[in-house]
């Protein structure tokens, strides 16, 4: 294939593929014939399909993206850092349930996942609160009894914002 044969694991295939797309822009149809003239394409019996699309980004200041060391006091950071962004965009009467939402998913990462903590606040027509952490386990919603001091959330965050999922990323 294009990234990864017998005789190219993935990751150095992977490699060669951001290199050769990190040069100049070009229209994506000599993007594509560049990537497929440069890459050693000649790894084999595998057939290459090669799309590509170009999105358009959010500007700069849409984004706010912050890195977070894996240690509680990430949690109070993380809101003080979603406050200030949010005030910043004059969404004032958003703060205090994205700082709940920020709180909840900062714990949770710091709980159960691995490695820094990556905090992201995307302004689009919506607002879009990104938490995301090296671990490989997908959060889950728990039901909690009761009598149970944690547990409760992922439950918070479902209803206090429109939606809420997990991805696996690169």
């Amino acid at each position: 294939g294009l990234v990864e044969s017998r005789d190219q694991p993935l990751d150095e295939g992977l490699d060669a593929l951001r290199a050769v797309l990190t040069g100049p822009q070009m229209p994506l149809e000599d993007a594509c014939d560049f990537v497929l003239s440069t890459l050693d394409t000649r790894h084999g019996e595998d057939d290459i399909a090669l799309l590509m699309a170009r999105i358009q980004g959010l500007p700069g200041e849409a984004v706010g993206d912050w890195t977070l060391p894996r240690e509680p006091r990430s949690v109070g950071r993380a809101r003080e850092l979603a406050r200030s962004q949010l005030m910043a965009w004059d969404l004032d009467d958003l703060v205090d349930t994205t700082e709940l939402l920020v709180s909840e998913l900062v714990t949770n990462a710091l709980r159960y996942g691995e490695g820094e903590i990556r905090l992201r606040l995307l302004r689009d027509r919506t607002l879009v609160c990104e938490v995301w952490d090296a671990g490989l386990v997908q959060p889950r919603r728990r039901r909690a009894r009761d009598t149970d001091e944690g547990g409760r959330g992922l439950q918070l965050v479902g209803l206090l914002s429109a939606a809420w999922g997990s991805r696996r990323t690169p």
